[in-house]
């Protein structure tokens, strides 16, 4: 998901179970709500890697709790269209905010 040459992205530690993934999500989008996310898993793995990359802060991840069709799916639910990116060699999905009407 990371070209070798980059530099690395800033994770934060998995996040506490006892807090709701989906808030958990919601927050870090709340963050930087216009910002174009990435996130990648493993197959069937129960949790999931979502990043962003902002001009200010560089590329920030978060490991949410959440398989990928599910992360899939409430990325939709708080209005962001997602897709495989053009390079069929890369897995991640790609997400961009979708414009109000």
């Amino acid at each position: 998901m990371f070209d070798f040459f980059k530099s690395s992205p800033q994770k934060s530690p998995t996040t506490p179970s006892s807090k709701n993934p989906e808030r958990l999500l919601k927050d870090f989008i709340d963050q930087a709500p216009n910002a174009s996310y990435t996130f990648d898993s493993e197959r069937g793995a129960p949790e999931s890697e979502i990043c962003r990359d902002t001009k200010e802060k560089g590329m920030e991840c978060r490991m949410i709790q959440m398989h990928a069709t599910k992360l899939f799916e409430v990325m939709q639910d708080n209005g962001f269209f997602c897709a495989l990116p053009m390079d069929p060699s890369r897995t991640h999905m790609e997400c961009r905010r979708m414009p109000k009407s």
